[in-house]
C-alpha cells in the first residue's frame, strides 16, 4: 500500500521541483538591451572631374617590311668567276657595290669581233661614197642635163652602207653593255634575304641569284577600323610629298626585344586607298627612315624586316575633353556622380572616344564633380558612400 502511495507521489514531487526551478530561472535571467541596428556605409573612389586637353590617337599593329625588294638576275650567261663576301644571307651592301663577277672572257671577243665590224661598215660606207661622188661627175659630163636615177647616183648603195655602219654600232654597244653586266652590282644601300649562287657555277640569263631588300626605309602596314579615321588626319586620297609642309601624322612604334621596350618614330605616308570589305579596315603605311642606323641609345637593336610592333598614330588635340578610367562607365553610357553629400546618383554622358583603358567624355559632366571609378555590386539612386578622392587619368 505503502509502495503504491509512493509511486505516485515522487513524480508529482519531480514534476513541481522541475515548474519550480524553470521559474526560477526565468526569474533571475538578466534583462536584454535592445541595440539599434548600424548602416555600414561602402567606401568608394572617386575621381575629381576636371576638363583637359587630350591628345587623340589611333592604335595598330604591324610587321615590319621593306619598301624595296628585288631579286638579282644576271642578264647575260657565264661562269661564276667571284662572289662577294657580303652576297650571304643577312649581309649589308653599299649601292654600285659588286656582288657577282662572270667570267668575260667571251664577252671581250665579242667586243673585238664587234668593234672589227664597225670598222669594216665604216670603210664600205667611205669607198659608196667615193663611188657615188665619180657617178656624179660622170653624169654631169654625158648627160643630157636631166636628173640622173638614184640607182646611177649609187643612193641605194650608200643608205645601204650607212644601215650595215649603224647595226654594227649597235652590235659593239651590246657588246660593251654585255661585258659591263659581268659585274653584278648592287642597285641600292641593302641586305640579303637568300642567295643560292657560288663560285664556280654557270648562271643562265634570268634566273634568280639572291633575293635583297632595300634598308633606306622600312615599312609597316597597319590595319584601321573605318570608325577610328575620324580621329587622325588620313584622308583616303592622300599623297604623301616630302618636299610638300603636308605631311602625314607621326607614328610611335613600340616593340619589346630582350625584355626591354624600344620606341621608334616615323610617319603615315599613304594609304592603300582601299577599305576591306570583309574586315572593313582601311590600311595605312607608316615609313621609318634609316631603320638600320645605330642612334643614341647604342643598345636599341634596329627596326629590323619582320619585327612586329605596335602603332600609335598620333591625332589632334580636343580641348575642354574629361578623361575617365573605363571602369568609370556602367553599361554604355553611365556613370555614377557622387554629389557633396556623399550619395550617388545616374547620370548619362556622351562618350567621345573609347580606348583600352580610358574613355573621353565630350559632355554630360561638369568640372568639380566627382565620378565613382570603384566596381560595386548592388547600387541604388540616392545611396550613401564614403568618398576617398584619387589622381585624374591622364
Amino acid at each position: 500500500m505503502i509502495s503504491r502511495i509512493l509511486k505516485i507521489i515522487v513524480p508529482i514531487l519531480l514534476l513541481a521541483a522541475g515548474v519550480y526551478g524553470a521559474w526560477k530561472m526565468v526569474e533571475s535571467r538578466p534583462e536584454v538591451v535592445t541595440e539599434p541596428v548600424k548602416q555600414v556605409v561602402p567606401v568608394v573612389r572617386g575621381l575629381l572631374v576636371s576638363p583637359e586637353g587630350v591628345r587623340l590617337s589611333v592604335y595598330s599593329q604591324g610587321t615590319v617590311t621593306a619598301r624595296t625588294v628585288t631579286d638579282l638576275i644576271p642578264e647575260i650567261s657565264g661562269k661564276v668567276l667571284s662572289v662577294s663576301p657580303s652576297l650571304a644571307a643577312g649581309g649589308f651592301f653599299e649601292e654600285g657595290e659588286v656582288l657577282l663577277r662572270i667570267d668575260p672572257h667571251d664577252y671581250e671577243l665579242a667586243l673585238i669581233r664587234a668593234e672589227a665590224e664597225v670598222a669594216q661598215a665604216t670603210l664600205r660606207l667611205e669607198q659608196e661614197k667615193a663611188e657615188a661622188a665619180v657617178a656624179a661627175e660622170e653624169w654631169a659630163k654625158i648627160g643630157d642635163g636631166g636628173s640622173a636615177p638614184p640607182l646611177v647616183l649609187r643612193e641605194p648603195q650608200v643608205a645601204q652602207a650607212t644601215a650595215a655602219l649603224q647595226a654594227a654600232r649597235a652590235t659593239l654597244a651590246q657588246a660593251k653593255r654585255d661585258l659591263d653586266r659581268t659585274e653584278i652590282k648592287a642597285p641600292f644601300d641593302g641586305r640579303v634575304r637568300r642567295e643560292n649562287v657560288d663560285v664556280g657555277q654557270y648562271v643562265s640569263r634570268g634566273a634568280s641569284l639572291a633575293q635583297l631588300y632595300s634598308i633606306d626605309v622600312a615599312e609597316v602596314r597597319l590595319p584601321l577600323p573605318d570608325e577610328q579615321l575620324a580621329f587622325v588626319d588620313i584622308p583616303l586620297s592622300y599623297r604623301y610629298d616630302e618636299d610638300s609642309k603636308l605631311k602625314g601624322p607621326e607614328v610611335l612604334l613600340r616593340a619589346d626585344w630582350a625584355g626591354a621596350e624600344y620606341v621608334w618614330k616615323g610617319r603615315i605616308v599613304r594609304t592603300e586607298g582601299e577599305i576591306d570589305t570583309a574586315t572593313r579596315m582601311l590600311y595605312a603605311v607608316a615609313q621609318v627612315k634609316d631603320p638600320y642606323a645605330r642612334r643614341e641609345d647604342p643598345k636599341r637593336p634596329p627596326l629590323a624586316v619582320g619585327m612586329f610592333v605596335r602603332a600609335e598614330i598620333r591625332g589632334g588635340l580636343l580641348s575642354g575633353a574629361i578623361v575617365l578610367p573605363r571602369a568609370a562607365i556602367r553599361g554604355s553610357d553611365t556613370v555614377y556622380v557622387i554629389d557633396r553629400d556623399n550619395r550617388i546618383h545616374f547620370r548619362r554622358v556622351e562618350i567621345f572616344k573609347r580606348e583600352r583603358d580610358r574613355v573621353i567624355i565630350q559632355s554630360g559632366l561638369e568640372k568639380g564633380e566627382v565620378v565613382c571609378i570603384s566596381p560595386m555590386e548592388t547600387v541604388v539612386e540616392g545611396m550613401e558612400v564614403q568618398v576617398n578622392l584619387q589622381e585624374a587619368v591622364s
